[in-house]
């Protein structure tokens, strides 16, 4: 289906399970290097518990791409999730992100907590700490700029095997390709004013602190161990949060979701259980 945003961006919306009205919804949102597509390992077993939902992000095939620059931020992301709910009439679902949608994920929670329900937050912390702040901006720069004169096939090859990616294709090589054919096949446009508008733009995890250690919807962090830029951080939300639980996936990288399917779905099952 396809929902409109209030500034009438049209997405793409993939639901499906909760027969009967009754199953409790999910909504996955996807990281940066993938769409629609990264949670199929985890429809493929939550879909006949829960009613799950996912969709892909403004700037993505096959929802509608932008070409305002003033149309991608980390505040309308959040309102992208907020209308995909609003157009399903779900009040409340429990939430689930990796990477940027780990960030969309933490900050639904903190301005909108009567929609969630609870929040998984994955691989969530590229560029918060202070330290790295400028070195990751400069890197989200440099990569729009070479969406838009190399195309996404070459970006592609390049940002789906940094090391923190390339701990999936040890673990598996066909899944690892599959993620690398979802990166060839990002927008372009949409990818780069991604990159600068939500990437590079949004604020930093540690500016937020007084406002995390206030938010009460019960979140479960995870991350890999081997995914450096985001370990840290997580620890840090793990400390500050006040109702947080934390698991630490070992030898994996920054897709745990994929390297791990059957442990992330799990883990999403049973937070799914403590918070209903």
């Amino acid at each position: 289906m396809r929902v409109t945003t209030d500034d009438g961006v049209g997405l793409a919306v993939y639901d499906t399970g909760g027969e009967g009205g009754e199953s409790p919804p999910i909504l996955f949102l996807h990281e940066f290097g993938g769409d629609h597509r990264s949670w199929a390992p985890q429809f493929g077993e939550l879909a006949g518990r829960y009613r799950c939902i996912t969709y892909d992000a403004r700037g993505y095939p096959h929802s509608d791409v932008p070409t305002d620059p003033a149309a991608y931020s980390q505040e309308r992301a959040v309102a992208d999730a907020v209308a995909v709910l609003d157009a399903l009439g779900i009040e409340q679902a429990l939430v689930v992100g990796n990477s940027m949608g780990g960030f969309a994920t933490l900050h639904l929670g903190l301005t909108h907590p009567d929609r969630c329900t609870g929040l998984v937050v994955a691989g969530c912390g590229y560029g918060a700490a202070p330290d790295r702040a400028d070195a990751f901006r400069a890197d989200a720069l440099a990569l729009a700029a070479a969406y838009e004169s190399q195309g996404s096939a070459a970006v592609a090859a390049d940002y789906g095997n940094r090391p923190a990616r390339r701990s999936l294709r040890e673990r598996d090589e066909h899944a690892h390709d599959e993620h690398l054919r979802v990166l060839a096949e990002h927008d372009p446009v949409g990818a780069a004013l991604t990159m600068r508008g939500v990437q590079a733009a949004r604020p930093s995890l540690y500016d937020l602190t007084d406002r995390l250690v206030a938010m009460t919807v019960p979140t479960l962090l995870v991350v890999g161990d081997r995914d450096d830029d985001a370990l840290d951080a997580t620890l840090m939300l793990r400390r500050t949060l006040p109702v947080a639980d934390l698991a630490v996936l070992p030898r994996a990288g920054h897709l745990t979701n994929l390297e791990y399917p059957e442990i992330f779905t799990r883990l999403v099952d049973l937070h799914a259980e403590r918070v209903d």
